[in-house]
């Protein structure tokens, strides 16, 4: 549980700031203590991320308090989740890795996929237990092999999982992929994946995609977004290179990003956060409301 100043931390508002989404725009996600503070779990926590979220891309507060409280109600409760295998289990995937333990690795996604909802497993299991791989890989303690093994069992695991989740087709089209020179796109497929369980249409692109081809998937008709990521600082550049090219085009297009380095994104692109449940969530909800998103003061007040 957080208190509410570290909660306003965490998301990068102040906390009189979650005060005013309460008192005066009606967001409901804290509990209270007897004596009457205000604390928040993990759920609360990530739809105020998607409360910030929405009002930096343009939301007035309450119609965004408004559409976090009902996408909170239709959120999985924490007690779904009461037997996930959270990060303490992040080496495992260094341990298989280190052994070339085709079987283990196996065993492992098994055993943390089946635990809880494919957001679940990913936001609080995968990625961390990925980036202590990564830290392995650096200290000489799993090798590239090793390495590569495990991404590419992981790569197969997602990739059934995206090709399970079906596509919408009678939504606008959202194209998801890395831009030129940038190739660390697990987080990225899991997004797309974790968008397609969120009711959206995604065609998946995948790493390095050339910015001629960016520009021509961008203006099919059917195409109403395109989501990248910025996985290092390095890929930044060539994101902002892509991302004018296709606006260039597509005067309309909306474009979304996500990643560690997303602040570094242009600033006209809709952050998405770093969890792909919420992530998700949010993409949905904007385009959903893309045709009638009120045009108020985004401000708190």
């Amino acid at each position: 549980m957080y208190t509410i100043k570290h909660a306003a931390e965490l998301i990068g508002v102040s906390d009189s700031t979650l005060r005013a989404w309460e008192r005066r725009h009606g967001l409901n996600l804290s509990l209270r203590t007897p004596a009457g503070y205000r604390l928040y779990d993990d759920e609360a926590v990530r739809m105020l991320r998607l409360m910030r979220d929405l009002v930096r891309s343009g939301w007035a507060a309450r119609e965004a308090a408004e559409e976090v409280n009902r996408t909170a109600g239709a959120a999985p409760t924490a007690s779904t989740d009461d037997n996930f295998l959270d990060a303490a289990d992040g080496p495992a995937l260094a341990e298989v890795a280190s052994t070339f333990d085709v079987a283990g690795l196996n065993q492992v996604l098994d055993r943390h996929f089946a635990s809880a909802s494919f957001e679940t497993v990913v936001d609080g299991w995968l990625l961390p237990a990925l980036r202590e791989l990564g830290t392995a890989w650096e200290d000489g303690r799993v090798s590239v092999a090793g390495e590569h093994m495990v991404a590419h069992g992981v790569i197969r695991r997602l990739a059934t999982a995206y090709d399970a989740a079906g596509d919408n087709r009678s939504r606008p089209r959202v194209i998801v992929g890395l831009p030129p020179g940038s190739r660390h796109d697990l987080g990225l497929l899991a997004f797309a994946t974790a968008a397609r369980r969120a009711g959206l249409a995604t065609t998946y692109l995948g790493a390095d995609v050339p910015i001629d081809d960016w520009i021509a998937a961008a203006t099919i008709p059917s195409v109403g977004c395109a989501v990248l990521a910025v996985p290092m600082a390095e890929d930044s550049e060539s994101l902002a290179h892509t991302v004018s090219a296709m606006v260039e085009q597509t005067p309309d297009l909306l474009v979304a990003v996500g990643g560690s380095g997303q602040d570094l994104a242009p600033e006209h692109c809709l952050r998405l956060g770093h969890e792909i449940g919420p992530a998700a969530r949010l993409l949905a909800s904007t385009l959903a409301s893309a045709s009638t998103r009120p045009s108020a003061d985004p401000a708190v007040s």
